[in-house]
This record gives C-alpha cells, structure tokens and sequence, in this order.
C-alpha cells in the first residue's frame, strides 16, 4: 500500500511541474494555478468588478484573493480566511483559523462590518485520500458552508462562485442553491483538469 500511494504520489508530482499552467503561474506572478479557473470565469462571467467587496473562503495560497484584488482595485476590497498560513498580499484583508469555531466565525463578521458583500468566492476542497465514500461528503460539507456564509453575508443582487465535485450530494446541493440566486450555472475552466470531478457553481442575483 506505501509502496503504491508513493508511486501515486511520484506520478501527482510529475504532472504537477509539467503542468502548462503550473509553469504559466510561476512566469506570471500567480500564487497557483488556481488563479487561472477564477480567470476564465471572469472572463466569461464577469463577476469581478472594480470597487467590489469580496469574501475569499479557503484563500491560502492566496491565487484566487490575488486575482480578485488586482481586479476591485484600491476602491475595492478584499476579505481572505483559511484553516491555513497564508503571506501576506497587498490590499487583502487576510484571518487564520476555522470558520467553523464561533470565535473565528464572530471575528469574520467584525472584518466584514455591517455592510453586505458583493461577492463570496471558495476553492475549499478537503484533503483527498482517494475514498469517495470518504472524500465526496468532505468536499459536500465545505461547500455548504460556503453557500451558508454567502447566504449570511451577501447583498440582495449579489453573487457567489464554489468548487463543488460531482457525485453522492451535489444535485440536492445544487437545487438548494438555485433557490437563493435569480439565475445558477455550473462552470468547468480549461485550468479544472479533464479528470477530475470537480465544478465551479455559480449563483447570480442573491435574493437575500
């Protein structure tokens, strides 16, 4: 069993630093190569905005809150929290700890104030051993409490972007999110590789 998860792990890493937009993001200034999925959304969707307020969930390493602060500008804002250490970026409001614990659940909603967000973004995604049984709950429970703390902190109008996996969950999840958004869509950037499961849901217009 070592001996097979170490040639998995052998084969991940090859891929990785081959990986076209692993090398793009080093020559670009990227954190990951997760920045380049959020871009090709906006791209198609335009749910960056200048001046817009944005909570990241999940943010470390930071790609996905460095592409939205490049975006909203100094007028803008941008709000990041991870379970995980993450550097320091330039115009980005960034809190450590589980958002799940009620202490740092409350300090999040003091960053954020009592004015309504425009966005919230999350890449979340648990850390995969391989097991559906195991992994697919994991990655649905992350993603529930992403739309939970939109549907918290949002703005009538507003708009939310998640990674979501395909599998035991998600259509329950996905017609429950519908309800809270004029219009819901599913998105798979070229950056999302081909074999993996995984989505990004995007609800627009929040009904509050």
């Amino acid at each position: 069993m070592a001996k097979k998860r170490s040639a998995s792990s052998g084969a991940w890493l090859r891929e990785h630093f081959d990986d076209h937009y692993v090398k793009q993001a080093k020559r670009e200034g990227y954190r990951s190569r997760a920045c380049y999925k959020l871009l090709e959304i906006q791209e198609k969707d335009r749910l960056l905005k200048p001046g817009m307020s944005v909570l990241d969930l999940g943010a470390a390493p930071g790609g996905w809150s460095q592409v939205a602060a490049e975006i909203v500008g100094e007028k803008g804002r941008v709000i990041a929290t991870d379970i995980l250490e993450m550097d320091t970026l330039a115009d980005v409001e960034f809190l450590q700890g589980d958002f799940t614990e009620d202490s740092v659940f409350e300090e999040l909603l003091r960053i954020i104030g009592d004015q309504p967000l425009d966005l919230v973004i999350s890449d979340m995604a648990p850390n995969m051993s391989g097991m559906s049984a195991v992994d697919q709950p994991r990655s649905m429970y992350l993603v529930e409490l992403a739309l939970d703390m939109a549907r918290r902190v949002l703005r009538p109008g507003g708009v939310f972007l998640s990674k979501a996996f395909h599998g035991e969950g998600y259509e329950e999840f996905y017609r429950d999110m519908k309800g809270s958004f004029e219009s819901s869509v599913t998105r798979k950037p070229k950056a999302s590789r081909p074999r993996s499961r995984e989505v990004y849901v995007l609800g627009k217009g929040f009904k509050g």
